[in-house]
C-alpha cells in the first residue's frame, strides 16, 4: 500500500504537529513528507524540528527555514534564532529545495512555494499563467534526465488548502499544520497510490488551540496577540 501524508507550515506549533502526527499514525500511514516552514511564528521551533526529523521521510526547506539562518537585527526574528540549537541550524541548512517522486507513472513534485523560490507566493486567485508556471522546471528543480514536467505539484506556503486541475496537471496546496488561515483546524493531505491511479485527500485535524496559546504565553512569545488571532480565528497578521 502506497500512501504518503504531506504536511507543511508547522511554524513552531508543537501542539498542532503532535495532533496531526497522531492522526496520520491512526490511519496506518507510515510515509510522511514535509514541505517546510518548520519554525517561526509559534514558540516551539526546536521541538518541532526534532519531531519532523523523527517522523518525516523527506523534508524540503521553506522561506522561514532559509532566512532564519541569516543575520538579523529584527528583534522578532532574533527571538526565534536564539531558541534554535546548532544542530537545528545544521539540519535546516541541509534541507533540499524540492522532492521528485514517480508514482503510478506520474511525476509528482513537492516544494514549499514555487519551482523558482521559497519566497515566491502563488495564490489561488492569481492569473492562470502564474498558476500554470507551478508545473515548470527551473534551474533548481530541473533534476530529471528527460526534462519531464510534473503531473502533480504539491506545495505549502499560503496556509490555505486548494486543489485545481489543469490539462497539464493537478496543483494542490496542502494548507498548514500549525498556522492555518482558511479554517482554524490543522490541515494536511494524503496521496494514495494504492491503485492504478493516484488520488488526493485533504484531512482536517482538531487540536487544543487554547493549550497552544498558554504555551506561547509561558514562553513569552513576542506579538502574542497576532499569534492568537492566527491560531484562534485564522486572521493573517499582515492582512
Amino acid at each position: 500500500m502506497t500512501k504518503i501524508a504531506i504536511i507543511s507550515d508547522i511554524h513552531g506549533n508543537k501542539t498542532a504537529l503532535e495532533a496531526v502526527l497522531k492522526d496520520i499514525r491512526l490511519r496506518g500511514i507510515e510515509r510522511i513528507f514535509c514541505l517546510g516552514d518548520i519554525i517561526g511564528k509559534g514558540p516551539q521551533g526546536s521541538a518541532c524540528i526534532e519531531l519532523i526529523q523523527k517522523n518525516c521521510e523527506q523534508v524540503v526547506r521553506g522561506n522561514w527555514d532559509v532566512f532564519i539562518q541569516a543575520p538579523s537585527d529584527n528583534d522578532f526574528i532574533q527571538w526565534f534564532k536564539e531558541r534554535l540549537t546548532e544542530n537545528d541550524y545544521q539540519y535546516l541548512n541541509s534541507l533540499p529545495f524540492n522532492i521528485d517522486l514517480e508514482l503510478n507513472g506520474q511525476l509528482i513534485r513537492f516544494f514549499h512555494a514555487s519551482p523558482r523560490s521559497e519566497f515566491e507566493r502563488i495564490l489561488p486567485f492569481h492569473p492562470i499563467e502564474k498558476r500554470l508556471s507551478m508545473f515548470e522546471n527551473s534551474e533548481i528543480t530541473n533534476s530529471n534526465v528527460n526534462d519531464q514536467s510534473p503531473d502533480i505539484v504539491f506545495y505549502g506556503d499560503i496556509h490555505t488548502t486548494f486543489l485545481e486541475t489543469f490539462k497539464n496537471g493537478i496543483l494542490c496546496n496542502v494548507g498548514s499544520v500549525g498556522n492555518s488561515l482558511d479554517l482554524t483546524t490543522a490541515s494536511y493531505a494524503i496521496i494514495d497510490g494504492t491503485y492504478s491511479t493516484n488520488s488526493i485527500q485533504f484531512v482536517r485535524v482538531e487540536y487544543d488551540q487554547e493549550a497552544e496559546i498558554e504555551i506561547a504565553k509561558e514562553l513569552d512569545l513576542p506579538y502574542l496577540d497576532k499569534y492568537y488571532d492566527e491560531i484562534m480565528f485564522g486572521k493573517y497578521r499582515n492582512s
